[in-house]
């Protein structure tokens, strides 16, 4: 008489995962369709997403922040103040010819009292006579674009002949930029740490509660002699399938964002409030560099995910032992 079998454990020596004599199953060990599984999709695509912004706004940060560095770089200024005994305007002169003896600067442009009274004017109101005040008068000095200038030997010309004019190459306001450049990475960093960690908690916790619904059968595989591996790479399998499911919505919701952003601050670029945000947080575009970024954070959900259920799995199965 043959032997009586079941076709849930038959043996499938066309799967190289497993070995000869090793149980087969027509349906998973975790069903594919539950609730449970539907609700870590959904906590995965949550965390995805929160992810993915978080790596677009570090993009933002930095192309703005570099954008800001090479703008205030590019222009220095020369404050020339009013000193008794002196004329002001001879000195304003003296220092613009000064300033354009100095190779690798490309334009000085000396700002009249009526250009002084235009920056004072939101501060000080309309129609205000500078004559009675000691206002300064302001030279604006350009770099060519690549040249080094000499500016140490323009600041000793300038103290030299020039005692009321003090020079500022804005380094102090570019030291102040990349601080809070690095700061908002290193915050960006953190909440895309605090994220996967939460992910990793809500994985780990699925994983434990589908342990939990597939007990029996578990234990039975596991005392018949079916590998931890095997077991665990069911799992692993499942949670993988469920993270990239959740990582490519989360993902592609954060790269549509992204890209009706950049179309609609391209679209308001010519108004003026288009401007004035141009100028406060750049042209919004993460780039290239930036939506690959956000399809490495599906794939890490992903991998975390089907790690975490592996690992989880791992140590349930030594607790049986």
């Amino acid at each position: 008489m043959p032997p009586m079998t079941d076709d849930r454990y038959e043996t499938d020596l066309s799967t190289p995962s497993r070995r000869s004599g090793e149980p087969r199953f027509d349906t998973p060990i975790v069903p594919r369709n539950s609730i449970s599984g539907r609700a870590l999709v959904a906590v995965v695509a949550i965390m995805t997403f929160l992810a993915s912004m978080t790596v677009g706004a570090v993009f933002q940060v930095r192309h703005a922040a570099a954008d800001w560095q090479s703008d205030v770089a590019k222009e220095m200024t020369i404050q020339v103040k009013p000193m008794s005994g002196r004329n002001i305007d001879d000195d304003v002169a003296r220092a613009v010819a000064l300033a354009k003896g100095i190779p690798g600067i490309a334009g000085v442009k000396p700002m009249s009292k009526a250009d002084s009274a235009k920056l004072l004017e939101p501060f000080l109101g309309a129609g205000l006579s500078l004559d009675e005040l000691p206002v300064p008068r302001m030279i604006v000095v350009t770099l060519a674009s690549g040249a080094i200038a000499d500016l140490a030997q323009l600041r000793r010309v300038l103290a030299s002949e020039v005692p009321s004019a003090s020079f500022d190459d804005h380094r102090g306001w570019v030291e102040r930029m990349r601080a809070m450049a690095l700061s908002a990475v290193f915050a960006g960093v953190v909440v895309f740490a605090l994220v996967l960690a939460a992910t990793i908690l809500s994985v780990t916790f699925a994983t434990r509660g589908a342990m939990a619904t597939n007990r029996p059968v578990i234990e039975v595989l596991h005392f018949v002699g079916a590998r931890n591996a095997f077991i665990a790479g069911h799992f692993q399998r499942h949670f993988l399938l469920l993270g990239l499911q959740g990582g490519a919505v989360g993902g592609g919701a954060a790269i549509v964002l992204f890209a009706i952003l950049g179309l609609v601050s391209r679209w308001f670029s010519g108004s003026v409030g288009g401007q004035e945000t141009s100028a406060l947080f750049g042209t919004f575009s993460v780039g290239l560099a930036g939506y690959l970024a956000v399809v490495a954070v599906i794939v890490l959900i992903a991998l975390v995910t089907a790690f975490t259920s592996r690992h989880t799995v791992n140590r349930t199965l030594e607790a049986i032992d």
